[in-house]
């Protein structure tokens, strides 16, 4: 078979998304996903337990979609996402200790950046292992609410697809919309009213791709180095800016919360879908701009970026005001 045909390629995406659906399909039929359940705490928006086992289909169609891609670096992108996704899976049914899985996040983030330096700069290389590690662990604090991750990652390694494909890199736009698909496949049943949650072993390889994967594209040049950034602005923004608010009210930051955007939109009484919604245009909007901008002169992407600054401040100050006008009510 010609693994590099344009048919093979178009047919990735095709299978990574069935073989997700499948799989989910068989779990929760089969009663396999009831052994695994999320159950509400302080940080829940959700009241009755859920199965969260949406990761391990995700990945078996991620794997099968990835099969004999030409490209050198597809072997380190599986062996790390696969070792992320197993440690994820262990914490879904064991909880691990907190320093074992920050362990994991950097061993895969280090190993991922110092393989594919490029020649970068020592200190270029440990701030993107940092930014990395936090888009891994940011990816799993915005999965809260229902449709919202799975959401991300259909329009964000959508959008990684359609600018390696534009750039004339077939293999990289195929890894990429393997990905999208299999998140698609898992949204299905994830869009609100959720059936099931993708657990932290489907958070945690979503954010550590999309960290990995916008690193590549970058030393490839695909894209500017600030086109992944704002392609997942929606998440990176709601969860930094929380994580700052929080430090500075000196409040411990790995206890659970309920305190991010996305959260106080939902119990502001927007709820579950309209949310969904509500961040999915924001998504797209987002992403639209990206792809356009990246064939822009240097200052028009400057201005770009500067935009989505001053809108991404009003959005977060009005949501803010908002919040803070619907507890003075309630006092």
């Amino acid at each position: 078979m010609d693994w590099s045909s344009p048919w093979v390629h178009a047919a990735r995406p095709i299978v990574a998304f069935a073989i997700s659906l499948l799989t989910l399909t068989w779990l929760l039929r089969s009663g396999v996903a009831a052994k695994i359940l999320d159950r509400p705490n302080d940080r829940s928006l959700h009241r009755n337990p859920t199965p969260r086992i949406g990761g391990v289909a995700m990945l078996a169609g991620m794997l099968c979609g990835w099969m004999g891609i030409d490209s050198a670096q597809l072997a380190l992108v599986v062996a790390a996402t696969a070792a992320l996704a197993w440690v994820s899976f262990l914490d879904d049914l064991r909880h691990l200790p907190v320093w074992q899985r920050f362990f994991a996040h950097f061993l895969a983030a280090s190993a991922g950046v110092l393989w594919l330096s490029g020649g970068q700069s020592w200190l270029v290389l440990i701030a993107v292992i940092l930014a990395i590690v936090w888009m891994t662990n940011l990816f799993n604090f915005m999965d809260g609410a229902d449709g919202l991750a799975g959401g991300m990652a259909l329009f964000g390694f959508t959008s990684f697809t359609l600018q390696a494909a534009a750039m004339g890199d077939a293999a990289f736009a195929s890894l990429n919309a393997v990905i999208a698909a299999a998140a698609l496949g898992f949204l299905l049943f994830n869009f609100h009213p959720a059936r099931v949650f993708m657990g932290d072993a489907g958070s945690i390889p979503l954010g550590f791709l999309a960290g990995l994967i916008g690193f590549i594209g970058w030393t490839n040049g695909v894209w500017p180095a600030w086109f992944p950034a704002l392609v997942f602005s929606p998440f990176i923004v709601d969860a930094t800016v929380t994580l700052f608010k929080r430090l500075l009210r000196g409040e411990r930051i790995w206890q659970a919360h309920r305190e991010h955007y996305y959260q106080r939109l939902i119990l502001l009484g927007h709820g579950h879908r309209k949310t969904a919604w509500l961040e999915y245009a924001l998504m797209f909007t987002v992403d639209v701009s990206a792809l356009w901008g990246a064939w822009q002169s240097s200052t028009d992407q400057a201005i770009l970026l500067g935009g989505w600054v001053i809108v991404y401040m009003v959005l977060t100050l009005q949501i803010d005001r908002l919040w803070s006008g619907a507890g003075k009510k309630t006092k």
